[in-house]
């Protein structure tokens, strides 16, 4: 039975179909087109997490959000991103707890719908990995922060019909610098997030 399934798997993984919708990617940022990516938002995450009463790192997740990347593959220090987070859309897979999160405790959406970041500049570390240095705007204050990217390749996206890349990036803040108080210690200050991120060209 085994040995079916493996037969199965492999026919299914080489028929031109599979091979059709499979992206050929290469990890070389200068062969990648100039110019202005927009972010392919089905293909994207923010999850942070954050310690919760020494027990756990409890995590959830923005489900709105934008993103633009200009990239200059001759000289990737010049490139620029810029990313809207809309916190009302935070998700923490706890309806109670999610609703919290809206109010003046924590993301105070009423008054501070978004969350910005703008690249101040980016500093090379590898081939695929860089620190993206910006400014983050939250509650009304506005602090630096580094990403900690990894680009992932790029390539011909087989379903959009144009040139794609993706990147993998984390950071960690402190949200208390930004004025977000509420639970400490009890509920941590360091915000641990992960981004995962597609663009395409446009």
């Amino acid at each position: 039975m085994r040995r079916s399934y493996a037969l199965l798997a492999a026919l299914l993984l080489t028929t031109p179909a599979f091979a059709a919708d499979t992206a050929a990617t290469d990890q070389t940022l200068a062969k990648a087109p100039s110019g202005t990516y927009a972010l392919e938002k089905t293909h994207a995450s923010i999850t942070f997490n954050v310690m919760h009463m020494g027990f756990a790192r409890y995590t959830a997740r923005f489900n709105d959000f934008d993103a633009s990347y200009t990239l200059d593959p001759a000289t990737p220090e010049n490139s620029k991103l810029t990313v809207t987070i809309r916190p009302a859309s935070l998700d923490a897979n706890n309806e109670k707890l999610t609703a919290h999160t809206n109010n003046s405790d924590f993301f105070n959406v009423e008054k501070y719908p978004t969350i910005t970041f703008t690249s101040t500049r980016i500093e090379r570390t590898g081939d695929t990995t860089g620190k993206i240095h910006g400014e983050m705007t939250m509650l009304g204050v506005t602090k630096p922060v580094v990403l900690d990217a990894t680009f992932n390749g790029g390539g011909m996206h087989p379903h959009f019909k144009t040139y794609a890349m993706g990147f993998s990036a984390v950071t960690t803040i402190k949200r208390s610098e930004f004025g977000m108080n509420y639970g400490i210690p009890m509920v941590g200050d360091d915000v641990h997030a992960a981004i995962e991120v597609e663009f395409l060209k446009q």
